[in-house]
């Protein structure tokens, strides 16, 4: 077993201990979902002061409306949320590349099988050049999709890595 693996055995025996949430909901007591990147630096519920059993959160990396959107789809439908936080971050690794420069790293990495594959999948890393205009991009992707309802709230937030602050954009 890895340390990794034991440092999670460990973390759960510590928190189940004395675990006293089990009978909380399926669907998130406050009805919103929030959208934000895989980034290790962020603490979702720290940092947006999420409660266990508030809100779904949906993490990706570069917080991609577009990746996100079959998760968003069964927050909304199967259960019940009306409200879209996206937030991207400062120091985001989507702004350091572009889908060449991922295509050429796999194809290093794992060989030309990896990117074969990676074409036949039609993957796009979804890079952005620019994060402020990131954030509207997916926040207008969302507004235009009718697979949400017009009568879902939605916002676009920046992280600030740096600082631990979250700014809003739109």
């Amino acid at each position: 077993m890895s340390a990794i693996q034991q440092n999670i055995e460990a973390a759960s025996a510590s928190y189940s201990a004395s675990f006293t949430k089990g009978d909380l909901e399926l669907p998130p007591a406050r009805k919103y979902l929030v959208l934000t990147c895989m980034d290790a630096r962020i603490d979702p519920a720290q940092a947006f002061g999420i409660e266990l059993g508030d809100a779904h959160v949906i993490r990706n990396a570069g917080a991609s409306a577009l990746e996100a959107l079959r998760s968003i789809i069964i927050s909304q439908q199967l259960l019940g949320t009306n409200e879209i936080v996206l937030v991207k971050h400062t120091g985001c690794g989507m702004l350091t590349f572009n889908n060449d420069d991922a295509f050429d790293i796999v194809e290093r990495n794992l060989g030309q099988a990896a990117v074969e594959e990676l074409k036949e999948s039609k993957i796009d890393f979804l890079p952005f050049p620019d994060l402020e205009q990131a954030v509207y991009n997916d926040v207008a992707f969302l507004k235009a999709s009718t697979l949400v309802p017009d009568s879902v709230e939605i916002s676009g937030w920046i992280y600030e890595v740096e600082t631990g602050r979250t700014n809003r954009v739109v």
